[in-house]
């Protein structure tokens, strides 16, 4: 069983959006979120003028789109970017108290980001290569990957998602036995689109299960506020949906955190995954839900 982690966030500006850092207890990394609104004032802070690693975040022309890079003083690097990259609009730097990281760090984290961000296939990336990792003695590479873990779980509380992968494989034991008290096969289906999903839910997880038939394209709304639209295109341009026809063929097991969120991947559009999930029985997975809720006050 994991251990709990304290998890400290300050809104420099008072504000959700604006300028935040995060740290985690007896963790010696440091994370500022800057927007790039504010990055005049973000680059005066002294975290920024460290040695570090940094990720640009943004949307061009076809979507969604991240770069990773380090450097020895990320305030000169990111001035530079900010006249010759205009597709970004908020920064994430990662640095540790008292400046503890040097250049062969920050090369070996450059290298593994970019390596965990393209395995994960969220979004897409404008480094081309993988950076060459900088060579460390064992002692500092089981440092960094430590570090490293501590900051994956991090970066997702202040909605940076690139390196979480939503591919999952299910063991033999999930696929064959389902139906048991953590793990229930759910149906989705659209008949006039073609859509015929499955899901497991495992855990905290709803799982939706490769060789589900979905839409290849979403048919929705496409609102700025609007998160889904994005991940399905994401799921379409990484090969994790396979257009095949007017249908779609989900290519990995993919995780979901809300039965929402599967039903709109599912659907194309916007769905209520509570009252469209669907147990062999009829019963809806809103009405599975209540049922555990149930459960649980005996």
């Amino acid at each position: 069983m994991n251990k709990g982690r304290s998890l400290e966030l300050y809104f420099v500006d008072g504000r959700p959006d604006g300028m935040l850092t995060a740290e985690v207890f007896n963790w010696t990394g440091h994370v500022l979120r800057i927007p790039k609104i504010r990055l005049p004032d973000g680059l005066r802070r002294p975290e920024a003028k460290q040695t570090g690693v940094y990720v640009l975040l943004g949307q061009d022309e076809s979507g969604s789109l991240a770069y990773i890079g380090e450097a020895e003083n990320m305030a000169d690097r990111l001035r530079q970017h900010a006249s010759q990259k205009d597709w970004w609009d908020e920064v994430v730097l990662v640095t540790t108290a008292g400046d503890g990281l040097h250049k062969a760090h920050v090369k070996y984290l450059e290298s593994r980001l970019v390596e965990i961000a393209k395995d994960a296939g969220v979004m897409r990336l404008e480094n081309g290569n993988i950076p060459t990792r900088a060579s460390l003695n064992e002692a500092a590479t089981a440092n960094m990957e430590s570090f490293l873990e501590t900051l994956h779980m991090v970066l997702p509380a202040i909605r940076v998602d690139l390196f979480q992968s939503r591919k999952r494989t299910l063991s033999p034991h999930q696929i064959e036995t389902p139906i048991t008290k953590s793990e229930l096969i759910f149906e989705f289906t659209v008949q006039r689109n073609n859509v015929c999903a499955t899901a497991i839910q495992v855990e905290d997880e709803l799982v939706m299960r490769k060789g589900s038939r979905v839409r290849s394209e979403w048919a929705g709304d496409r609102q700025p506020k609007t998160y889904y639209w994005k991940l399905h295109d994401e799921l379409v341009a990484n090969g994790t949906i396979r257009k095949d026809g007017q249908a779609g063929i989900l290519t990995e097991d993919v995780a979901f955190t809300s039965p929402s969120a599967a039903a709109s991947i599912a659907a194309g559009r916007s769905a209520n995954g509570r009252k469209g999930w669907k147990l062999p029985s009829g019963q809806t997975y809103a009405d599975w839900e209540a049922k555990q809720l149930e459960k649980a006050e005996e």
